[in-house]
């Protein structure tokens, strides 16, 4: 089941994130995030945004939101979108669900542009952009510093109108 997040799935979604920021470079973030924190952050997002998480026996397994690409007013109309699945429940369609979900919200909300942007290497976070027909557009090498080594970062766009 997919739906949207509130605030009591803080503590896992943290969870599932926390998992990320301590054993991968997926995250530029290097301390984990307490659940009052993650709380806020689906506040804020879900003020403006999506953010939804996918259930599975009243289990959160997976989340996925989109924030604002830029703050002046002219990017409004693009975002940048994430997904995460917890490590426990790898390469099950749940990231593909999520992203579907994800997107066809965004088309309501008259979205014109959703970028992705993947630390490398990442090959299956690249499979899942592309299968959802995302296009990479740009690769910024070594941008990021986590675990004493330089990690470059690709970006892809999914125009979702004309």
């Amino acid at each position: 089941m997919i739906r949207a997040a509130t605030s009591a799935d803080a503590a896992a979604i943290a969870a599932i994130y926390n998992h990320y920021i301590a054993t991968t470079t997926i995250s530029f973030e290097e301390q984990a995030v307490d659940e009052a924190e993650m709380a806020r952050r689906i506040e804020d997002v879900s003020a403006k945004l999506p953010w939804l998480v996918c259930e599975e026996a009243g289990q959160v397994i997976g989340y996925a939101y989109a924030t604002p690409w830029r703050v002046r007013s002219a990017y409004r109309f693009s975002v940048e979108s994430s997904v995460y699945v917890s490590h426990a429940h790898p390469r099950k369609g749940v990231g593909l669900r999520l992203y579907q979900a994800l997107i066809a919200d965004l088309r309501q909300r008259e979205i014109h542009m959703v970028i992705g942007g993947i630390a490398q290497p990442n090959p299956a976070s690249v499979a899942l952009h592309e299968r959802m027909g995302f296009e990479k557009v740009a690769h910024f090498k070594q941008v990021g510093r986590k675990f004493e080594r330089w990690v470059d970062v690709g970006y892809w766009e999914l125009a979702l109108s004309a």
